[in-house]
């Protein structure tokens, strides 16, 4: 359970201010707070979870225990990567009210993000089911957190300086991974 929670939490910390979430709160102000983007972000949350936490285990598997955990390290190297590339996102003149571009849009923003990269790293250290299912609850309530804000929410919180702190605690915890893992530290 203590496993399904920090996933939870971890998605939900590092989703803050991702791709997915600022397109969600930017088409919130636009359309409205529909049902409809809602219902997409929440499939989009389940199917990018599914598929990181589906391939993190599989790759998973066909190694060996200590290149497992160096998985591990190198999908935190990623997600701080992608935490702190600096990006200038601009609201696409589609997707429209439709629901199925909102979810294509949303699926594709979602699984390479870091927040997913974190699932991956989650099912790759051995809990497939709990990773997917807490990373699909965290990007659920990341992703309805911004549609509920709207765009305003950009303008009050320092995102940028939030996801740079955030990128250099997983850059630390991929270097301590890391280290472990080749013996250097205990």
């Amino acid at each position: 359970m203590s496993t399904l929670l920090f996933a939870f939490v971890a998605v939900l910390v590092v989703s803050t201010g991702g791709r997915d979430w600022q397109l969600a709160a930017r088409l919130s102000q636009r359309l409205g707070n529909t049902t409809a983007l809602i219902v997409a972000g929440v499939a989009a949350s389940v199917v990018s979870a599914a598929a990181m936490a589906f391939s993190g285990s599989l790759i998973a598997n066909l190694m060996p225990g200590p290149a497992q955990t160096m998985l591990v390290a190198i999908a935190l190297l990623v997600a701080a990567a992608e935490l702190a590339w600096p990006r200038k996102e601009r609201l696409p003149q589609e997707p429209t009210r439709s629901f199925l571009p909102i979810l294509i849009v949303l699926i594709a923003r979602q699984v390479g993000d870091a927040a997913r990269f974190l699932v991956f790293a989650f099912a790759a250290s051995g809990s497939v089911v709990v990773a997917g299912v807490g990373g699909a609850l965290g990007g659920m309530a990341a992703v309805a957190m911004a549609i509920l804000a709207g765009a305003d929410i950009e303008a009050r919180l320092p995102l940028r300086a939030v996801r740079i702190v955030i990128a250099v605690i997983l850059l630390i915890g991929a270097i301590v991974i890391g280290l472990r893992v080749r013996g250097i530290i205990d």
